[in-house]
């Protein structure tokens, strides 16, 4: 009878942290948006979840694959921290794409270019063992270097992101120092007295509908909390959402502080 009570127990708990959270559910719908959010604690797992149906669906990776694909690079010195990558010169539609980068500016400014460079270098092979040992999503068999992260070749859902993030800050997958303290700093994105965000935005224009990724952790004096936000994009006027909507969702759990 223990034993069947204990159960019932973490099935009730494991329930209750997972449930649609209804104040980001408002949030949500007040934005006339469609979408998820997932947040867990690295401390204690408790999660927050809005739309548990779509956190579970998985969608075209988009740029948020620049974390990882940032991680490989690095660790198989494709690209040096410092090295600059030189512009061929072919215009952009992205003004911040038509100059050299370094690896820290192509991430900030999510150069597809700089990237695309960068797979070519690390090949085919070398992406599937990555993607298998991590875990990282689903790869089509067939899928083409340079574009796998772009096409819908390579899909994640919310849940998986979380799960990625928290292996990459535990430092649980098979990368050197270097290159996790390389990432770790060009995934900066806000540091203030009270919280660091890193994370990393991306919009899956493959998808029907578009969809919008922002994905990351953020590391407060108590506690670390890693979340995953994907939203229906209509047109480019729906993208600043991403980050206000997880913004929103973090200070309603209280996790960092309401914008004075």
């Amino acid at each position: 009878m223990h034993i069947i009570t204990l159960l019932a127990s973490l099935l009730l708990f494991s329930s209750a942290t997972r449930a649609e959270d209804s104040a980001i559910a408002d949030a949500f719908s007040q934005a006339g948006i469609d979408g998820t959010i997932v947040i867990t604690s690295l401390g204690t797992g408790q999660t927050f979840i809005h739309n548990d149906a779509r956190a579970a669906t998985r969608f075209p990776v988009a740029s948020t694959f620049k974390i990882f694909n940032s991680l490989i690079a690095l660790e198989e010195k494709a690209v040096k921290p410092d090295e600059v990558l030189k512009w061929n010169g072919q215009h952009h539609d992205f003004p911040d794409w038509n100059r050299d980068q370094t690896l820290a500016s192509a991430f900030k400014v999510s150069c597809v270019w700089c990237y695309q460079e960068l797979a070519s270098r690390i090949g085919k092979t070398t992406y599937r063992r990555y993607l298998k040992n991590s875990g990282y999503g689903v790869l089509k068999p067939s899928f083409q270097t340079t574009t796998f992260w772009l096409d819908g070749s390579l899909q994640v859902s919310a849940q998986d992101q979380v799960s990625f993030l928290r292996k990459l800050y535990l430092r649980q997958l098979p990368f050197s120092d270097s290159s996790y303290n390389t990432l770790r700093g060009i995934m900066l994105a806000e540091q203030n007295p009270t919280y660091s965000l890193r994370a990393k935005t991306g919009w899956a224009m493959s998808a029907v509908p578009a969809v919008g990724w922002y994905v990351g952790y953020v590391e407060t004096a108590a506690d670390v909390w890693f979340f995953a936000t994907n939203i229906v994009t209509r047109d480019a006027k729906d993208l600043p959402l991403r980050q206000m909507l997880t913004k929103e969702a973090l200070q309603l759990k209280g996790i960092i502080p309401k914008a004075p």
